[in-house]
């Protein structure tokens, strides 16, 4: 990608107390993109924190190399006690929550690298069936002339006490990206972007969203651009006509299709050796298949800050606001997220590392689905996050952390408020 793509990339990289910030389960450890060797290689002038050194010695195996194909074997586990999951609205469950992750990533050649990784969970608490979660990653990257393709897709299946459902549910979710770019001169660059995002909640509402963005960037300086999007979509979102679905209509489907558009602009600047800025925000209308569902138009926005005021330490600020079908909450068709984040991280004495981060978040669920009533489709929930990671390495491949995590949510819904509590330690091997 070029310079001017890279603001979608970092906000989205951004650090969050959950992996999915719908899951009341957290993952203490967000893990890290699946990445190409090529990928890796291309120089970043907007990122401030440098990848971190890999240990001398730190080569892979003769064992794990078949000509152009390498394995990359690695395994994590996590013990955890936590306080205040959902098993149903309304009712919350302490629980010992153990996860083993054995996962595998192969790197074929440079290019194109595959991930797959089960995580089986075992929950002390009956009131959580035990389960395995899955996961798919692929990425690529294909140079043709001045053009660069990419292709990303990721495939989960999870089943996790969710804030959406407050309970314990079950998804598949699909995401795939298709990326072409290329440098029109010195100056000016375009980025093309084409996604599918494929929501499948057990019970709930299934939604398949197209989309596409095309971007027009300028290099005014070496480190600061600026670009122009135009871009939209089409949601096809359908209903089972389970009793969990309040918004059913009797006897068929909703009517759940969505139309978008979206104008957006951005900003890249790295100030200085310290600190970088990047800013994206525009205006994204969605229009309503439903009978008697008016038009939205709503602002949305992205916003990141990285700072390293010293070697050891690293700053990120971070906010956006995204609008999206309403998946996990039958009765509104549109999910209106806001989240402000504040990660620390700092390396202390030689080999230890600590992380500290809080967030705030505010999602409005809105425009009513079918039957549902506006008042009850009008649910807004506010949560605050904290947490905190104290992480030391071992064995050159490994490394061993505890952990504690904090989340607050309050609705105005009745039934999903809760507060939970987070505490464990994680071990993680990885060649």
């Amino acid at each position: 990608m070029t310079a001017g793509g890279l603001i979608g990339q970092r906000i989205a990289a951004a650090p969050t107390m959950f992996g999915n910030p719908n899951n009341v389960v957290a993952t203490p450890l967000p893990q890290a993109p699946v990445e190409t060797q090529w990928q890796q290689d291309q120089p970043d002038e907007m990122n401030v924190f440098e990848p971190a050194e890999q240990p001398v010695g730190n080569t892979l195996p003769e064992m794990f190399r078949y000509g152009p194909l390498w394995l990359r074997p690695h395994v994590d586990y996590i013990f955890m006690y936590g306080t205040g999951f959902q098993n149903t609205p309304g009712s919350q469950q302490d629980t010992v929550l153990q996860e083993l992750a054995p996962g595998i990533l192969l790197d074929l050649g440079t290019h194109w690298a595959l991930d797959y990784t089960p995580t089986f969970q075992f929950y002390s608490s009956d009131k959580f069936r035990d389960t395995m979660n899955q996961a798919v990653t692929l990425t690529g990257n294909v140079l043709y002339e001045a053009w660069t393709f990419g292709l990303a897709h990721n495939s989960q299946w999870v089943s996790a006490p969710t804030v959406g459902t407050g309970a314990q549910t079950d998804q598949t979710i699909h995401n795939t990206t298709l990326s072409a770019a290329r440098a029109l001169n010195s100056k000016v660059s375009l980025d093309l972007d084409f996604n599918q995002t494929i929501t499948l909640v057990s019970g709930y509402e299934d939604s398949y969203d197209w989309s596409t963005i095309e971007w027009i960037n300028y290099q005014f300086l070496p480190r600061l651009d600026a670009g122009l999007g135009v871009g939209g979509g089409y949601v096809f979102g359908e209903t089972d006509g389970s009793a969990n679905n309040v918004a059913a209509q009797p006897g068929g489907l909703n009517n759940l299709d969505q139309y978008y558009e979206q104008l957006q602009g951005r900003v890249n600047w790295r100030a200085t050796q310290k600190i970088s800025f990047q800013l994206n925000a525009g205006l994204e209308e969605r229009e309503f298949s439903a009978a008697g569902a008016a038009n939205s138009l709503e602002p949305v926005f992205g916003a990141a800050i990285q700072y390293q005021p010293f070697k050891p330490t690293q700053i990120s600020l971070a906010a956006s606001r995204s609008v999206s079908s309403s998946d996990y909450y039958l009765a509104a068709q549109e999910t209106e997220t806001t989240i402000v984040s504040v990660n620390l991280n700092q390396r202390l004495f030689r080999d230890f590392s600590l992380a500290v981060g809080a967030a705030y978040s505010i999602t409005d669920y809105s425009t009513p689905s079918g039957t549902a009533s506006a008042a009850f489709a009008n649910r807004s929930d506010d949560q605050v996050s904290f947490t905190a990671r104290l992480s030391h390495p071992f064995l050159k491949r490994g490394t061993w952390s505890i952990f504690y995590q904090y989340a607050d949510n309050s609705s105005s819904q009745a039934g999903y408020t809760f507060e939970s509590n987070q505490s464990g330690l994680e071990i993680s091997y990885s060649f």
